[in-house]
């Protein structure tokens, strides 16, 4: 008795290659088919592409709010001084930073201070947030003193003042200008509190790769910053930086405890966790609807494969008299149907990857194309529009396409296969 043929045999790639390859007089791919081949192609492409720019945003973002913030804040709740003022500074900041920075995990803790000014310079003005700091922990933020777009010298910092290059735009000024800075909390005399005017030389100026950052932020030396602010003595809070910040609830305990009983915590997540969580949610929801694209191009391969099997009722017919079973039968337009979305989802994937690497001069072009203007960093909060490739987000959209376009293709090719030889030729 002859053995039975494996599963997937030649000959069934072989009438499969066949049908597909035949001209459409003789019954073979028919236009829905090529239709349903472009879709998948396009859908997988949309998937792709939207995954890696909604990775590389929040990659972006979370890189931009890392290397220009502190991941842990350190404040000191409300305390009365021997003059009876009730200040939330801290005195001995420098005690607590070092007891910070001892703590496993932490990588700098540094004394800040704080305030928000008027900027001005032949008679333009902008506000600023001047931090006041040490030149060795301005070195240590990375987006400040590693920016790639910046100019100056940072060595020079103790004589003059950093800017943002928002506010070196907006005042029109650059390195070796000097700028004002007006604050209303100036000096307190009898006639009461007069505005603080002090002028610094511009010695470096930066690009965090935030624009609301470089539109605002400014560095002051940290003893410089404590006169101008009349915080002789003290600090307004303590930088923390970790190792991990993606985990930094789990040194927040011991950052506490190092910091004393008047310390308050603000960690990166708890000031810009809501906007993660609505990209998260936002890119669940993208990831949903672009997988029905997907699931109505692969729909088109039914369509398609239907027509195929009408057309080729009386080739059915015959390889059933000869023999074939309908197992045979069923893989044969299994393989046709499949194949439609193995290669629909094979050029997406290769759109898709060459969308992430290229999207640099893609958007150049467009931006070119369009007229300039299209990619506005004040409400974007970022430079450039970002795209991170991750084998996690191709494998899912394979996985998904693939998966659609197989389990679609076997509703038909089971027609085909329980398709009775008898009726298949009796008009032929």
């Amino acid at each position: 008795m002859a053995g039975r043929t494996p599963p997937f045999a030649p000959f069934e790639w072989m009438i499969a290659w066949r049908y597909l390859r035949a001209r459409r007089a003789e019954g073979g791919v028919s236009v829905m088919t090529w239709i349903s081949l472009v879709g998948i192609t396009l859908a997988v492409f949309a998937l792709i592409a939207t995954l890696s720019v909604r990775a590389g945003f929040r990659a972006e973002f979370v890189d931009t709010i890392l290397g220009a913030n502190a991941h842990v804040t350190v404040y000191s709740a409300p305390w009365t001084t021997d003059a009876g003022q009730e200040v939330r500074t801290i005195a001995d900041y420098d005690a607590v930073a070092g007891r910070i920075a001892k703590i496993p995990g932490v990588t700098h803790a540094a004394p800040l201070v704080k305030g928000q000014v008027l900027a001005s310079k032949d008679g333009t003005s902008t506000g600023v947030e001047v931090y006041g700091i040490r030149l060795a922990d301005l070195k240590a933020i990375p987006r400040v003193a590693q920016s790639e777009e910046a100019y100056g010298d940072i060595d020079s910092f103790e004589r003059g003042i950093a800017i943002g290059s928002g506010v070196a735009r907006e005042l029109g000024v650059t390195v070796g200008d000097k700028i004002k800075l007006i604050s209303p909390d100036g000096a307190r005399t009898a006639f009461g509190t007069s505005p603080r005017v002090s002028a610094y030389e511009v010695v470096y100026v930066f690009s965090a790769g935030r624009w609301d950052i470089d539109q605002t932020r400014a560095y002051l030396p940290f003893a410089e910053a404590q006169s101008f602010f009349n915080r002789e003595g003290m600090a307004d809070e303590i930088e923390v930086m970790v190792a991990d910040p993606e985990h930094v609830e789990d040194l927040s305990p011991a950052i506490g405890e190092a910091g004393g009983p008047l310390t308050y915590l603000w960690t990166w997540r708890d000031s810009s966790g809501s906007f993660l969580r609505a990209l998260t949610i936002e890119d669940n929801v993208m990831f949903v609807i672009l997988s029905v694209l997907v699931l109505i191009a692969t729909m088109n391969i039914v369509s398609g494969l239907i027509m195929l099997v009408k057309n080729k009722g009386r080739d059915i017919g015959i390889l059933r008299t000869m023999g074939l079973t309908e197992g045979s039968i069923l893989r044969v337009f299994f393989i046709c149907g499949a194949s439609t979305g193995l290669i629909g989802t094979a050029m997406g994937v290769i759109l898709g990857c060459l969308f992430a690497i290229y999207v640099d001069p893609i958007f150049s072009f467009v931006n070119y194309v369009s007229g300039g203007g299209v990619w506005d960093p004040s409400i974007r909060g970022i430079y450039a529009l970002p795209a991170k490739l991750q084998w996690g987000d191709v494998l899912s959209a394979v996985v998904l396409s693939l998966g659609l376009s197989f389990i679609v293709t076997i509703f038909p090719a089971r027609r085909a296969a329980r398709m009775n030889p008898v009726e298949a030729l009796r008009y032929e």
